[in-house]
């Protein structure tokens, strides 16, 4: 399995003292966070894209970019690119050039976002959300996997003779995976393609995630990847961790009181009780995150959200050294127990390469 973090960037008042981050410290802060990832051990970092305050991520690429020529092992992938706003001839153009940047340690996960202004502000209709976001990336597997393409679709201009550049190193693209919380038209898209289903099952409970992992499992088998147990799954999750519970808890309670998107609904209690989030000791995090396995069976990618709702940097990288030292290595071993040996791994650009998966059309299984 893979462990990492993802980051959505929000800037946010810290609760405790009222100060608010300018973007360009949030924007250092997220890059040292990034670092910090690949320096407790962790496999994966994930930067979400916004185009709209309190968020700063407007350009993934930009900052994984950066990231990329300041770590060696570290995974870069995307919390969400917006595959409905964005012009997928530039999605596959950028990320192309970040694979070549990075050595080929790039995937993306492809969503259609949380905000409904940000459609018209690119042109687009957000009631066109799902056939865009279909349009758009059967689109972009094209340019990534035919060197000349020729193309006329609904949702912009032609493309005649048409070649992206760079092409994608060795002749790989980057992995996708689909990221949704709730359109299963979305699970579906990911397994007609073959394709990882990412479920970010951070405000939702997990009767929810079940069901929409077991419908891109079924979903996978039936269009010819492979079983259902071969199906790449990742989840996400958050945490907030002290040597003692009580600690953790009467700590992060302020910034989860007034956290831009959960602040001032359900209580701490009555939220870690209905979603994924764990706030409490190394061993309960532990036990929750192993739970996971229990809702959607054995899967390949855990990411975690640590840096959001105005928690200090200092605060975050403590909280990485414990996920780092005390929490991702338990986890490893204890996923590994009875994991089949027909589940694969969580695919990265060698495995990719080594398995020929280029220009291959719809196959884009790693099963």
């Amino acid at each position: 399995m893979q462990f990492g973090i993802f980051s959505v960037g929000d800037v946010t008042p810290d609760p405790t003292n009222g100060r608010t981050p300018s973007e360009g410290e949030r924007i250092k802060a997220i890059l040292a966070i990034a670092q910090k990832a690949e320096e407790v051990g962790l496999d994966v970092f994930a930067m979400g894209e916004h185009h709209n305050p309190p968020f700063v991520p407007s350009s993934p690429t930009t900052m994984l970019g950066y990231v990329a020529a300041r770590t060696e092992k570290l995974i870069l992938s995307t919390a969400t690119t917006l595959i409905t706003t964005n012009d997928p001839v530039k999605i596959a153009e950028d990320y192309a050039m970040l694979q070549h940047v990075a050595d080929g340690r790039v995937d993306l996960m492809m969503g259609r976002g949380n905000t409904g202004p940000v459609y018209p502000w690119f042109g687009q209709d957000i009631r066109q959300g799902i056939e865009l976001a279909k349009e758009n990336y059967a689109l972009l597997r094209r340019l990534w996997r035919e060197d000349v393409v020729d193309w006329e679709g609904k949702f912009r201009t032609p493309l005649q003779g048409f070649t992206s550049t760079p092409r994608p190193l060795d002749g790989v693209p980057p992995f996708v995976w689909h990221g949704s919380i709730r359109s299963p038209e979305i699970a579906e898209q990911a397994a007609f393609y073959g394709d990882g289903f990412f479920h970010n099952n951070i405000f939702w409970p997990a009767e929810h995630t079940r069901r929409m992992v077991q419908l891109y499992r079924r979903r996978f088998a039936h269009h010819g990847h492979g079983t259902p147990e071969q199906a790449i799954v990742g989840l996400g999750g958050q945490v907030f961790m002290r040597k003692n519970s009580q600690d953790a808890v009467r700590e992060f309670r302020p910034y989860f009181d007034n956290a831009p998107v959960y602040g001032h609904g359900p209580s701490l209690e009555d939220f870690t009780e209905q979603t994924p989030l764990t706030v409490g000791s190394p061993q309960e995090v532990i036990e929750r995150t192993l739970s996971f396995r229990d809702t959607v069976g054995d899967y390949q990618r855990q990411l975690f959200l640590m840096d959001h709702a105005g928690l200090p940097l200092k605060t975050v990288l403590e909280q990485l050294d414990i996920l780092g030292e005390e929490v991702v290595p338990v986890l490893r071993k204890e996923f590994a127990i009875g994991r089949p040996a027909n589940v694969p791994d969580a695919p990265t650009h060698q495995s990719l390469r080594s398995a020929g998966n280029g220009r291959d059309g719809r196959e884009g299984s790693v099963a």
